[in-house]
């Protein structure tokens, strides 16, 4: 048993392990439990509904690594499709062009980045916690929002980018899709790039990289309007599913990014971490909310377990460390 687990860990990386086991278990439990779990129906949900929670987790996830939070992702990803709504408004509404739909989808990126990238720059330069300057550009970004659209809605946007948020491509949806090739590049930046190697070694320490002579304020710059511009993509995504946007579209989404990071075997200290087991952590809490729904439970539970479930995985977290430091000493 000890040498399977120790293949399985060489093969997958020790980090897979919580995430593979909370996925067999919320299959186990909501296969037995929930009437119709394993269905094409429940699997269709899932796939149509990861795309926005998972493009925000990774916005989230580059700040994580370095040691820093962005607790402005849902906003800036709400801003960024305020911005891609206007210049559709701007250039026919329901009847504007493929064209202006490829301008309003750079208007949003645009945003998204230089609102990652001013925070990016504030975090940098005045060492500020990343805490305090990120909840100040939240509040920003929202007052902002909610003054240059009197807290209403926006809408009226080109039949054809329905397509993005509810078409399929080749059986699998295009969101899900958009979403997988953005995990394919966090994973390429991560393992094959001098700024996840930079950006892991600042949340590591980010004293002893700036003496090693790492540009630790050109990488948390960067990492920062990486973040912004995922979120512009969760906001594209957003508009196209709701066909409107408003300010708090998704705003309860920004601690379960924050928990799926963690359920994906995130550092909360930075220094540590891989995208493809909060993949997978992304799934488990899916799965869940979608299993909670098909045996009636209220949506309003399946937060509450959520909760639950962070405090669980940092509770065992703490203790299996422990414990190997203990394994260590004797």
């Amino acid at each position: 048993m000890n040498s399977l687990i120790q293949r399985l860990n060489a093969t997958l990386g020790a980090d897979m392990a919580g995430p593979l086991f909370a996925l067999v278990a919320v299959l186990v439990i909501f296969g037995i439990g929930a009437d119709n779990f394993f269905s094409a129906a429940t699997f269709g949900s899932v796939a149509f509904q990861l795309p926005e929670l998972g493009l925000l987790t990774l916005a989230m996830l580059l700040p994580l690594l370095t040691g820093g939070i962005n607790l402005a992702v849902t906003f800036t990803a709400n801003l960024a499709g305020l911005a891609a709504a206007w210049v559709l408004q701007a250039h026919g509404g329901a009847d504007a062009s493929g064209g202006a739909c490829a301008l309003a989808a750079v208007a949003a990126l645009a945003t998204g980045g230089l609102a990652g990238m001013m925070t990016g720059v504030l975090i940098a330069y005045t060492r500020a916690h990343p805490i305090l300057v990120t909840l100040s550009m939240m509040i920003f970004l929202r007052g902002l929002g909610e003054f240059l659209t009197r807290g209403g809605d926006v809408s009226g946007f080109p039949a054809f980018i329905a397509t993005i948020g509810h078409g399929s491509l080749l059986g699998l949806p295009v969101p899900l899709l958009i979403f997988l090739a953005c995990v394919g590049l966090w994973h390429l930046l991560l393992t094959r790039f001098k700024l996840g190697f930079g950006l892991l070694m600042i949340g590591s320490n980010i004293e002893a990289a700036r003496y090693s002579g790492l540009d630790t304020r050109r990488i948390l710059v960067l990492v920062y309007t990486l973040s912004g511009l995922m979120c512009a993509v969760a906001g594209l995504i957003m508009l196209a599913r709701f066909n409107s946007v408003r300010v708090g579209h998704g705003e309860s989404y920004l601690l379960i990014t924050v928990l799926a990071a963690f359920l994906g075997g995130i550092n909360p200290f930075g220094g540590f971490g891989r995208v493809l087991p909060v993949f997978v952590a992304l799934i488990v809490l899916q799965l869940l909310s979608s299993g909670l729904n098909l045996m009636g439970a209220n949506q309003h539970l399946a937060t509450a377990l959520w909760g639950v479930l962070m405090v669980v995985v940092m509770a065992a977290r703490t203790i299996s460390t422990s414990f190997a430091k203990s394994r260590k000493k004797t």
